[in-house]
């Protein structure tokens, strides 16, 4: 069974997709397990972010997230590594957070959580909950523990794959001896804006946290095709002439032919969701109305992974200081950002999702500042 059950998770498709295969199998030998769902964990905010579920009743909680320190018992699993069982949770838990009340709300009755690691280094809890009280025995532990390792390796596996793209992009920007045509701190700001927003539009658009997730790591290589860029036109202080214009453009297919020869030099061609990546690079300059480039896409053609990463990358251009303009403020920003929006240029929702969450996207622009850009704080807007 075991060995049937691994095969599950490394099976081919996508994260969710196997492990609701897998929660299928295990409903077999352990009828009780109503639903499975793994958190992930971010050490730089502390938070922990929901990712993948298995629920077969009820509704899921999706696109949520909880600062691991605000939960004491969920921080001494993490530093442990121990499990925790909860026999009944209408008594045991109190519904002082989202979580806990959905818990409450949905019925369940009992819960066993499981703590997993990638090398030694706390990555996230899987969760198994029941509408049967007293549904975790000590042998259904046991075997929970198991499945657990099972769903850890994967997951494990997976983000390797992701990491190992990522180490080959950052080696090919130190052997291109040119300037950094972006800041750390830039690429970091469009990445968790990026995932402020897929959240915000998760179910206008039926977006999984697994495929925020994914975004969220992938929004970073958009510009990977800059590399081939000559530093006289990446770095120029002034507007670029048209001549000029036309080769920064060219820096998107530049980007895709690199990220295509990435996934085949490491074998990742069949990596589920690999189309996230080479939609972000290949469409992030497309506009809405057909006036973007290279291909000129109109609409819903454009992939929403796209979209989202376009109203992320146009606000940093923005609130940055770049070598041919200062930085805005950011009631400037925002104005801008409708205006594209009413023009047809940007995807709307997406828009009004910067604005409906301006404090937790200027939390992040302020977090993660360049020092040469002015205070952002919702203050100074």
């Amino acid at each position: 069974m075991k060995s049937q059950l691994l095969g599950i998770m490394y099976a081919v498709g996508n994260l969710q997709d196997r492990l609701a295969n897998l929660h299928h199998r295990l409903l077999e030998t352990i009828p009780d397990i109503d639903r499975i769902a793994c958190a992930l964990y971010d050490p730089t905010t502390d938070l922990l972010k929901t990712f993948i579920n298995s629920t077969h009743k009820g509704t899921a909680i999706t696109a949520y997230d909880y600062k691991l320190s605000d939960s004491e018992s969920l921080y001494k699993l993490a530093k442990s590594g121990d499990v925790r069982v909860i026999y009944d949770i209408h008594h045991a838990l109190q519904s002082t957070n989202k979580h806990t009340a959905w818990l409450i709300e949905q019925g369940y009755q009992s819960s066993f959580t499981v703590p997993i690691y990638d090398q030694a280094a706390f990555m996230g809890f899987v969760f198994f909950d029941s509408f049967k009280s007293d549904a975790f025995s000590q042998s259904v532990q046991r075997d929970l523990v198991l499945f657990s390792n099972l769903i850890n390796m994967a997951i494990s596996a997976e983000f390797a794959k992701l990491n190992s793209i990522n180490a080959s992009v950052l080696i090919a920007k130190e052997f291109s001896n040119m300037r950094d045509f972006e800041t750390g701190a830039h690429i970091e700001r469009v990445a968790r804006n990026c995932r402020i927003i897929a959240k915000a539009v998760s179910k206008k658009y039926q977006l999984t946290d697994e495929f925020i997730e994914k975004l969220y790591l992938f929004a970073p290589l958009h510009d990977i095709g800059k590399i081939a860029i000559p530093d006289s036109i990446l770095m120029k202080p002034g507007r670029l002439s048209n001549e000029e214009y036309a080769v920064m453009k060219t820096h998107v297919l530049k980007g895709v032919e690199m990220i295509e020869k990435i996934l085949i030099d490491f074998k990742l061609t069949n990596m589920p969701d690999s189309s996230i990546l080479l939609n972000i690079v290949a469409c992030h300059h497309e506009f809405l109305d057909g006036t973007g480039y290279p291909i000129g896409l109109k609409g819903e053609d454009i992939p929403i992974e796209a979209r989202i990463t376009t109203v992320a990358d146009i606000l940093d251009a923005l609130i940055s200081n770049r070598p041919y303009k200062a930085n805005w403020n950011m009631e400037s920003c925002i104005e801008e950002l409708k205006n594209m929006a009413e023009q047809g240029k940007l995807d709307k929702y997406c828009v009004a999702a910067v604005e409906d969450n301006l404090q937790e996207i200027v939390a992040v622009i302020e977090y993660y500042r360049d020092s040469a850009d002015q205070d952002l704080s919702l203050e100074n807007a």
